[in-house]
């Protein structure tokens, strides 16, 4: 019977939380700068990856520019929820920004072609937030998560810069095969585009339009142009009163 070596679920989760802490933590860094060098070589050593010590310094080399995004998608949290207080607050208390955190972190490894490490560090955050960015996913600068709970974003979506996203948006494929994987199979969403709440787009082929607003509740399998406003349409009937009781 064949071994897997599962009892590294437990090694990547504390892995990716002193990284996370040691990104936006100067003493952290310092304090776990041996462990985590150590602890990736170990990990890639038990996935027999080749080359683990020219990966962990190509993904050394990127932090500085990991931390420069996410103080931009700090930034866009402040400016697009009026709940927020301050800058520090997103950093230590919101739960979109710690999700888009590890998804910087992942992609960066996943680039490395190392895939199984990545998923088990969007796995550990998908647990904690609810929310599901696959780190082979392409995401611009200043993205905005608003709550988050049961976002699902897939492999090969591309999201441009300036994007808001609400809970229960699904960017997905139309068609789950085996043979489709090294196709696009899920959405771009092109620069300052906002998804509202349990919107539903899907397919490699579709493409969301710059400036464009979709609104919550939608199912989308076409592509929009830009500037363009998609709505659910309901409708809202009034009961006739049957003696004075609606």
């Amino acid at each position: 019977m064949k071994s897997y070596n599962v009892c590294l679920k437990d090694t990547v989760k504390t892995f990716t939380k002193k990284l996370f802490y040691s990104l936006f933590d100067c003493e952290q860094e310092e304090a776990h700068g041996d462990y985590l060098e150590k602890t990736f070589l170990d990990i890639l050593s038990k996935l027999k990856i080749k080359n683990a010590p020219e990966k962990w310094q190509d993904f050394k080399s990127q932090l500085p520019d990991i931390r420069r995004q996410l103080d931009l998608d700090a930034i866009a949290f402040e400016n697009n929820d009026p709940a927020s207080h301050c800058l520090e607050e997103i950093y230590l208390a919101y739960p979109g920004f710690h999700a888009i955190s590890i998804y910087r972190l992942s992609h960066a490894v996943y680039k490395l072609n190392v895939h199984i490490l990545p998923r088990m560090m969007s796995e550990y955050i998908h647990g904690i937030t609810g929310i599901d960015i696959h780190p082979g996913a392409t995401i611009g600068e200043s993205f905005y998560i608003d709550h988050g709970t049961g976002i699902v974003i897939g492999e090969s979506a591309i999201i441009g810069k300036q994007v808001k996203i609400y809970q229960g948006v699904t960017l997905g494929g139309i068609q789950v095969s085996k043979d489709l994987a090294s196709t696009k199979r899920h959405p771009t969403i092109d620069d300052n585009v906002t998804i509202y709440a349990n919107a539903t787009i899907l397919g490699g082929d579709i493409v969301i339009g710059a400036n464009s607003i979709i609104g919550a509740n939608v199912w989308i399998t076409q592509s929009v142009p830009e500037n363009s406003l998609v709505t659910y349409q309901t409708e809202i009937k009034i009961r006739p009163k049957r003696n004075g009781i609606r």
